[in-house]
């Protein structure tokens, strides 16, 4: 994500969200053991997190869900995230 594309989420997530709340995190990666638990060591412990391989086993999507404080704490995992070859966000 860009820093003026970054802005733009920060923006919508303050008009559209209370806090504390439980955010959905949505993303899809590479089928390899070692990108899924980069992807999942995000989150907390305490997060919901559920995977699903796709038809093909190319690719895999996570969906966690996670208690967050702040509108920071949400954009802190998705810069983390971008870390990641590969990643997708939904």
């Amino acid at each position: 994500m860009t820093e003026d594309e970054l802005r733009s989420f920060k923006e919508k997530l303050i008009e559209t969200t209370t806090f504390p709340s439980v955010y959905m995190y949505k993303f899809i990666v590479p089928s390899s053991l070692r990108t899924i638990a980069l992807a999942e060591s995000l989150f907390e412990a305490e997060a919901d997190i559920h995977t699903k391989e796709s038809n093909s086993g190319k690719y895999t999507s996570i969906t966690a869900k996670q208690v967050v404080i702040s509108v920071e704490e949400i954009i802190a995992i998705y810069k983390k995230a971008a870390e990641i070859k590969g990643i997708i966000f939904l």
